[in-house]
């Protein structure tokens, strides 16, 4: 019977379920491939509220969007306006500005929310 996650215990015995259920060479719209559909909504449920991932800083988001669209420092500076801005904004030397955010924004598409945070 499916229920709602409502401790540690039960989170844990739901994730050997679903690792049970990903051994199996499931079809779609069986029983089984139902079941697991809806255990891995219910872990989620579960996991976003007790365990709260935090946001990222701006930096921690710039050098990790930069990662994952493979861009060079090269192209950060394009982006930024000069060479210089750039090592000072990732040193956490320089912040930055409205312009940088935008341009940030719309190059990256890193959240302004994340942006405008202090650091």
């Amino acid at each position: 019977m499916l229920r709602l996650i409502k401790n540690d215990a039960q989170h844990e015995d739901t994730l050997s379920r679903i690792y049970e259920l990903m051994q199996l060479d499931l079809q779609p719209d069986t029983e089984e491939s139902d079941e697991l559909e809806i255990l891995s909504m219910l872990v989620k449920k579960y996991e976003d509220e007790h365990y709260l991932v935090p946001e990222p800083t701006p930096l921690e988001a710039i050098k990790y969007r930069m990662e994952q669209m493979n861009i060079s420092d090269a192209e950060l500076s394009e982006i930024l306006g000069a060479r210089s801005r750039k090592s000072e904004i990732l040193s956490g030397k320089r912040k930055l500005s409205l312009s940088m955010i935008r341009a940030l924004k719309e190059k990256l598409n890193i959240s302004a929310d994340i942006l405008i945070q202090l650091y």
